[in-house]
């Protein structure tokens, strides 16, 4: 049975409250492997920063702009922000240019948190309706049209100021940025009765029964800007269990990390599991606090990971707009598999008109839930995608699915014009965005091709003016300050045109079926690498 929606089963302030009242000297929180917060240590962080946030002159319902690295920083200003009913939305650190452009005015914030190595970004762009900056760390000390505010500001001693009303569960808890596919990024409106659902979804059997409970410790290895490490510790939070948020994932320090923790739950993305895998066996392999490994998609190795740890596996399907529809039993056997639909939602495969598909065939994946405010209510400012998301009373997912006749989907592809690269969905518009604005370009096409980890990478097929010439190694390096470093393609292939239908449109699937042709430059292969760097 799903639970109701309640203040007291949703709302992010009534459950911190509440285990704060009830197990006030529990485990909450710890960062890396420092020093463990309780409920009642966490929870007096979060009423003072809360306090500290109105003090700035954050009110209910204000959106909040922040952009930080996992840590303590970062979690107590989620909790803060919505411990008063505030709007959290957290932005990819790697953002800058034009994408970073326009979250910021999509956003409507007036107040951002940012890391102060990451100030110097915000002087290369339009920052729309913002007025004021609060640096944590070291930062320039001035920013034209914006008011810098120190650190300190976000500590009090004082109380929160009382709500205007009670926070409900189908009150907008974020805003969290997603690729765009024919145009900018859209910003997924989620309320906490979604956050909710997709925290029980991911530590939860497809009869929603959790297999987590009180006494476990989930591993955070996403980061907090997306919507996979939110959940997570949304997850932790709903059932009074703790968590131990990490920077990164790190496959050298990974099982050392588990030891001195004591996690007993963890979420592996792309090839995370693989790397685990294919490290050399050891003595160490088994034995360790690590109980449960949700492995996302699952892979071979996913599939081996279970019978060399001795863990017990998952996996499931979500996206940022949705919560966890389809999962699987435990240590599912079947490579690529994605489970099957969980109670409180109905799923079809459909065609191009929405029609349902016969077993085995491959169509679009809709969803339907049977309680409402369980996905996203919409993306902020865009009505026009939105209407698209939601034709004909279903949310539309833009992934290729297929359903056997036990029942078990299989994830095939991407409808949408996206990529999905070292776990990042990557728009190809914005991409094609930026490219297109170096100098000779005059079309662009980005498009995903296998990479030898999993996942995509990225080629772009480029026509240049007149006999302009393509200096490869000169477009990456105009790329390196305008874009994130997983959105730099690893492919170029120059050619006199793009590939056209007759009414002009660019043929994409000609240049991702022709892939990486002899003609086509690769940086890896002519030692051009791209780094992420920290705040990257």
């Amino acid at each position: 049975m799903l639970p109701a929606l309640s203040r007291d089963h949703c709302v992010l302030r009534n459950l911190l409250d509440r285990w704060c009242e009830e197990t006030p000297d529990k485990q909450f929180a710890r960062f890396d492997v420092g020093q463990p917060f309780t409920y009642r240590q966490f929870t007096q962080i979060v009423r003072h920063t809360a306090r500290a946030l109105q003090d700035l002159g954050v009110r209910q319902g204000d959106h909040v702009f922040i952009w930080m690295p996992n840590g303590l920083d970062m979690t107590r200003l989620w909790f803060a922000i919505n411990y008063i009913g505030a709007v959290y939305v957290p932005v990819n650190t790697a953002y800058k240019g034009a994408l970073l452009e326009h979250v910021l005015a999509n956003s409507g914030a007036t107040l951002a948190v940012v890391h102060g190595q990451l100030v110097e970004r915000l002087a290369l762009v339009d920052r729309a309706a913002l007025t004021t900056v609060v640096a944590i760390g070291d930062a320039p000390q001035s920013l034209d049209g914006v008011r810098m505010v120190p650190a300190t500001a976000l500590t009090s001693d004082g109380e929160p100021l009382p709500l205007e009303r009670p926070i409900e569960p189908w009150d907008t808890q974020s805003i969290i940025y997603t690729s765009g596919t024919t145009g900018p990024s859209k910003g997924v409106l989620s309320s906490y009765a979604h956050l909710f659902f997709m925290g029980l979804g991911v530590i939860s059997t497809p009869r929603n029964e959790p297999f987590i409970g009180r006494d476990d410790r989930f591993l955070i290895t996403s980061p907090l800007f997306h919507v996979g490490g939110t959940c997570c510790v949304y997850a932790m939070l709903g059932v009074g269990g703790a968590f131990v948020m990490l920077e990164s994932f790190d496959t050298a320090s990974f099982w050392k990390t588990v030891d001195e923790t004591g996690a007993t739950c963890v979420v592996l993305l792309g090839v995370m599991a693989s790397f685990l895998v294919n490290q050399a066996p050891s003595p160490q392999d088994r034995g360790s606090w690590l109980k449960h490994a949700i492995i996302v998609p699952l892979s071979t190795e996913g599939v081996a990971f279970g019978p060399r740890f001795g863990v017990t596996t998952h996996t499931q399907y979500s996206m940022t707009e949705i919560a966890v529809p389809i999962r699987s039993a435990p240590d599912p056997r079947v490579a690529g598999s994605c489970g099957v639909v969980r109670d409180g939602v109905q799923l079809l495969v459909v065609d191009e008109h929405d029609q349902a598909v016969p077993v085995g065939t491959i169509g679009e994946l809709v969803i339907r839930p049977l309680l409402p405010w369980t996905v996203t209510h919409g993306y902020y400012r865009d009505d026009a995608a939105t209407a698209r998301a939601w034709r004909n009373g279903w949310f539309h997912t833009g992934d290729a699915f297929r359903q056997d006749a036990d029942g078990q989907f299989y994830f095939v592809d991407r409808f949408k014009d996206s990529i999905r690269r070292r776990g990042e969905n990557v728009s190809s518009f914005e991409v094609e965005m930026e490219i297109s604005r170096y100098p000779g370009v005059v079309e662009v096409a980005a498009v995903p091709v296998p990479s030898e980890l999993g996942e995509d990478d990225i080629l772009v097929a480029v026509a240049m003016a007149g006999a302009s010439h393509l200096d490869c190694a000169a477009l990456i390096e105009h790329l390196r300050p305008r874009m994130a470093h997983f959105m730099i393609p690893r492919y170029v292939r120059v050619l006199p045109e793009l590939p056209k239908t007759p009414t002009r449109k660019v043929e994409k699937y000609r240049i991702r079926a022709e892939g990486v042709t002899t003609d086509t430059w690769d940086r890896e292969a002519a030692g051009v690498i791209v780094r992420r760097d920290r705040l990257e």
